[in-house]
């Protein structure tokens, strides 16, 4: 019987120090920065043998995963700050309005993400009043970037029926169209270098339309999440000017019932590995652990709250 019981003891830690917990990351498309950073994220976890077996998936973007965590099919994602306050508040864009997402919560701030407006070379697209009677890619269905995008054409006086067709597709696909000739212009709001922009200015030529500072002043009164960001000339190939524009910021979010504990060592063996930065050039660029915690738009997730007062960056 004592022989049993010894057995059944050693199963049971066996067990136990082999216990995993499984988080799902939500990213975006292949082609934008998030889905790099949260796979390179993903496999620092993993490597620090934590007990956490995180995984990144490719998704729709910001709106997607902010769903997608209040469902439970995510467990943690990238999301843009302005889409993560106007989830947990209710308000501010027709995905959350009246439906505020409580179960979200902050981990950190990452790098500022760049509203990026591709248009064509001849389309006869040189400012964003342009667009008007154009076929424009707005985003993907519940991505950031189709937020980002009816907010910036509304500053301008653009409504939706103005463009010859608003298209929502991925970025791969938006790509796709402006090869075709099918598309004018596309709105990809995310990291410098983002991939897909580097591949439209490889596959064809292209140019950056500005959005003008006056108007993100405009954005910033309504939507105080926009700042002034200039996209530095040979960002991409063949546009050599400086394109003033307009970001916002990604941040790690996580729902509010993965435990303190796996949020604080998924922090530990993420920030403070010096091969994070690593992962992206905007990671080596922008962030900083004391910036990781300015401005969050909701509230902190309470591991990631010990780990910051751990660093003497909370009071």
């Amino acid at each position: 019987m004592k022989k049993t019981l010894l057995v059944l003891a050693s199963l049971a830690l066996a067990g136990a120090a082999f216990a995993q917990t499984f988080i799902t990351f939500g990213s975006g498309g292949t082609t934008g920065v998030y889905f790099p950073v949260a796979t390179g994220m993903a496999k620092l976890v993993n490597d620090a043998n934590i007990g956490v077996r995180a995984n990144a998936r490719s998704t729709g973007g910001s709106v997607f995963n902010i769903n997608a965590i209040a469902s439970g099919e995510l467990q943690m994602a990238l999301a843009q700050n302005d889409i993560a306050y106007y989830a947990y508040n209710g308000t501010g864009i027709p995905a959350f309005e009246g439906r505020a997402v409580k179960s979200i919560r902050a981990v950190g701030v990452l790098y500022p993400e760049v509203v990026h407006v591709v248009a064509r070379a001849g389309a006869g697209i040189s400012t964003i009043a342009d667009l008007r009677g154009k076929r424009v890619v707005l985003g993907d269905v519940g991505s950031g970037t189709e937020q980002n995008a009816r907010q910036i054409l509304e500053a301008y006086g653009i409504s939706l029926s103005d463009l010859r067709e608003a298209i929502r597709v991925n970025p791969n696909n938006a790509l796709a169209l402006m090869q075709d000739g099918r598309a004018d212009a596309f709105f990809f709001t995310g990291g410098l270098g983002a991939s897909v922009i580097a591949q439209a200015a490889q596959a064809l030529r292209v140019q950056l339309v500005q959005v003008e500072y006056a108007r993100v002043q405009e954005l910033a009164k309504k939507y105080p999440f926009y700042r002034a960001f200039n996209i530095p000339g040979g960002t991409y190939r063949g546009v050599d000017v400086t394109t003033p524009s307009v970001a916002v910021f990604a941040m790690w979010i996580s729902a509010d019932n993965v435990s303190a504990d796996v949020v604080y060592n998924m922090l530990k063996a993420t920030f403070d590995n010096p091969e994070f930065k690593a992962i992206h050039p905007n990671l080596q660029r922008f962030f900083s652990v004391a910036a990781a915690v300015r401005g969050l738009p909701i509230p902190l997730h309470p591991g990631a709250e010990r780990y910051y007062r751990e660093k003497g960056l909370l009071r």
